[in-house]
């Protein structure tokens, strides 16, 4: 088992919970929800030889900091990319590869357009971008987001979090549906994901970044997201076959958002690829950061 240390560090006046391990070149392993650090350990294990590894907690979830203790729509990606330059400034690191899943794949856009020079490289899993635009909202598609809506809602967080059942059985519903490839691969640790959004805040912090993105979201549906630049920080991207929540047919516009794009299918896997199979996961971030090392 490789050793994982945990600190606590100020990044952007918010206390974020970090877990590190391994040693090499920084990698910063950014979540998605409904999930923390924990859901990055099977590819930290095996990354942990050629890379310092750097897996926090982002604002709200986990054990970091929840700067607003009720509903709120100040946690959208530019305020998490903000906590993690902070982060960065706060561990001496100057430029750092990402590696981001669902809203971590949101905050590592946000730092690809805000601090491109921090960034050696980005790769992302099944990321949400741009290009989706209205399919998101697609007749076949309503009952896949049916949850982002609910998390508006000002007593979401305590329903789901009225006893331990109903938020045992909320949150695996997710980590099952979505691991299309593996429905089985947070078994092991489904009651430690149930303790974490135990914790007091940490249902409402995760369902702030629903609160914070709802105006985007609207404006991705209508089709009228506004046109960005493309990042040109050198992207990887490898999106599961088997995601239901977001389809491989929607990588088709990705080159629109990435001018220097290296996509592919994870065949088998679903909407975690880096839990659902982590060791073809670890060894795709290995290749992609050490291509970019060579």
């Amino acid at each position: 088992m490789v050793e994982i240390r945990h600190d606590t560090v100020t990044g952007n006046g918010v206390q974020l919970h970090v877990a590190r391990a391994g040693t090499g070149s920084p990698l910063v392993l950014l979540h998605g929800w409904p999930e923390f650090w924990l859901t990055w350990e099977p590819v930290m294990a095996r990354l942990a030889d050629r890379f310092s590894l750097i897996a926090p907690d982002l604002r709200g979830f986990g054990a970091s900091e929840k700067p607003d203790h009720g509903p709120s729509d100040k946690a959208g990606p530019e305020v998490h990319a903000a906590d993690i330059v902070g982060l960065l400034d706060a561990l001496g690191l100057a430029r750092v590869g990402i590696v981001g899943h669902d809203v971590g794949a949101s905050v590592g856009q946000a730092l690809g357009r805000s601090h491109p020079d921090r960034l050696t490289g980005l790769f992302f899993f099944d990321c949400p971008y741009p290009g989706i635009g209205p399919r998101l909202a697609q007749p076949e598609m309503l009952a896949e987001i049916w949850y982002q809506s609910f998390h508006l809602k000002p007593f979401a967080a305590e329903v789901v979090g009225a006893s331990r059942e109903s938020c045992r059985a909320y949150i695996g519903h997710f980590l099952r549906h979505w691991a299309g490839g593996n429905p089985s691969a947070f078994d092991a640790v489904l009651d430690a994901f149930t303790d974490n959004f135990l914790v007091p805040g940490n249902l409402q912090g995760g369902f702030n970044w629903y609160l914070s993105r709802q105006a985007g979201r609207l404006a991705m549906v209508r089709g009228e997201a506004p046109a960005l630049p493309p990042i040109r920080v050198p992207t990887c991207i490898r999106w599961g076959t088997q995601d239901p929540l977001f389809p491989y047919a929607w990588t088709d516009r990705l080159g629109e958002t990435f001018s220097n794009l290296d996509l592919a299918p994870f065949e088998g896997a679903g909407h975690f690829p880096h839990r659902e199979r982590p060791e073809e996961a670890a060894a795709a971030i290995a290749a992609f950061f050490g291509r970019l090392e060579a």
